[in-house]
C-alpha cells in the first residue's frame, strides 16, 4: 500500500468542505448537496461527467439524499468544485451544523398533504444555507414527510415535520348509515358510529385525511391542512423517538419559526457534543415545548448567534 501524503490537518480542512477521506488512500468522496434529493437532468449529467473526469467513475447516493463522487485525488478537489458549480451544485453537509434536509415525494404522491419539495427547499435556504456558519453542539438533522406514512421517518430526526389534514366533522349532517364510508375508509380505526352518529377519536386519529369526502351526506367534506412537528428524534448507536409538539400548526410561517427556535435553543442550551435528543432529555420536554411555542428565543436571536459557543464542535460521526 502506498504511503499516505495528505496530512490530518488537510484531511480535516477538506472534510469541512464536504470531502470525506476514502479509507487507506489519498482520495476523497465529494459530497454534493441536492437540497432535498431532487436534481435536474443537466445536474445529473454534470455529476456523471465530474465522476469520470475527477473520480473513479462511480456515483453514490447517501441516506441523507446527497450525492457522493468517490475517488477524487486531494489535488483535484478545487477543480471538482469548480466543475460542478457550472450547474449550481456545491459540496458540504458535514460538521456540527444544520445538515442537508431530507424530504419524501409528498409533492407528487397520492397521499401527500403538503408540498414536501417546496417546503424542504425553503428550509434548505433558510436554515441549511442561512445557518451554515453557525456552530451547534452537534449535527442537527431535519426531515419533511408529506403525510403520516412517515416514509422519511421525521420522528427519528432532530426535528421532523409531517403533513396533516385535520378532519372537520359536522355531526348534524350525519345520517348514521349502517355502512359508513368514513368508518370503512379510516385506516386507524378512529372513526366509529356511536348511538348512530359518526365520531372521530382524536386520540387515535393521525390526521391522514383519507376520510375527507367519504361521507355521502357531506358530514366530512372539509379538512384543515397543517404541520405536525416532532423534536428530539435520533437514529444511530443510541436511538431516540422524537416527540410531537402538542400543537398542530396551520400556518407555514409559524411552523418555520418553530424550526428556527429549535436551532437557537439547541445552540444556546445544548452542551457541546450532545445531540438535541439529549438536550431535551436534560431540560425536560415540557420546558423545551414551552420555549418553542413562545417568542423569547427569536427575540434573542442575534444574542444567541453572537455568543462564543461550541467553538470545538461536537459531531464525531
Amino acid at each position: 500500500m502506498a504511503a499516505l501524503t495528505v496530512s490530518a490537518a488537510d484531511e480535516k480542512r477538506v472534510k469541512a468542505m464536504g470531502f470525506l477521506s476514502n479509507k487507506g488512500t489519498d482520495n476523497f468522496s465529494g459530497r454534493i448537496i441536492t437540497i432535498n434529493g431532487k436534481i435536474t437532468a443537466a445536474q445529473q449529467r454534470c455529476i456523471a461527467e465530474a465522476a469520470e473526469k475527477f473520480g473513479n467513475g462511480s456515483v453514490l447516493f447517501t441516506t441523507r439524499l446527497t450525492v457522493e463522487v468517490p475517488g477524487i485525488p486531494y489535488e483535484k478537489i478545487e477543480e471538482f468544485q469548480a466543475y460542478i458549480a457550472r450547474e449550481g451544485l456545491v459540496t458540504g453537509g458535514t460538521g456540527s451544523q444544520v445538515r442537508p434536509v431530507v424530504a419524501c415525494k409528498g409533492t407528487t404522491c397520492q397521499y401527500g398533504l403538503l408540498d414536501s419539495y417546496g417546503l424542504s427547499e425553503e428550509i434548505h435556504h433558510r436554515f441549511y444555507e442561512g445557518y451554515r456558519g453557525v456552530k451547534l453542539p452537534h449535527k442537527f438533522k431535519i426531515a419533511v414527510g408529506g403525510c403520516p406514512n412517515n416514509c422519511v421517518k421525521p420522528d427519528l430526526n432532530d426535528l421532523g415535520i409531517i403533513g396533516q389534514r385535520i378532519p372537520g366533522l359536522d355531526p348534524d349532517e350525519c345520517n348514521g348509515c349502517k355502512k359508513c364510508g368514513v368508518v370503512q375508509t379510516c385506516p386507524m380505526g378512529a372513526a366509529r358510529l356511536v348511538d348512530g352518529v359518526l365520531e372521530i377519536d382524536k386520540s387515535v386519529c393521525n390526521n391522514c385525511g383519507r376520510c375527507i369526502g367519504r361521507c355521502h351526506f357531506d358530514a366530512l367534506d372539509e379538512g384543515t391542512y397543517g404541520y405536525k412537528i416532532y423534536v428530539g428524534g435520533r437514529w444511530g448507536k443510541k436511538i431516540a423517538q422524537g416527540r410531537a409538539l402538542s400543537k398542530v400548526f396551520t400556518d407555514k410561517e409559524e411552523a418555520l419559526n418553530v424550526i428556527e427556535k429549535a436551532i437557537l435553543l439547541f445552540r444556546e442550551q445544548g452542551k457541546t457534543g450532545e445531540r438535541f435528543a439529549k438536550t431535551i432529555e436534560r431540560l425536560g420536554f415540557e420546558n423545551v415545548e414551552a420555549q418553542l411555542l413562545a417568542d423569547d428565543l427569536l427575540e434573542r436571536k442575534q444574542q444567541i448567534l453572537d455568543a462564543e459557543l461550541h467553538t470545538a464542535g461536537g459531531a464525531t460521526c
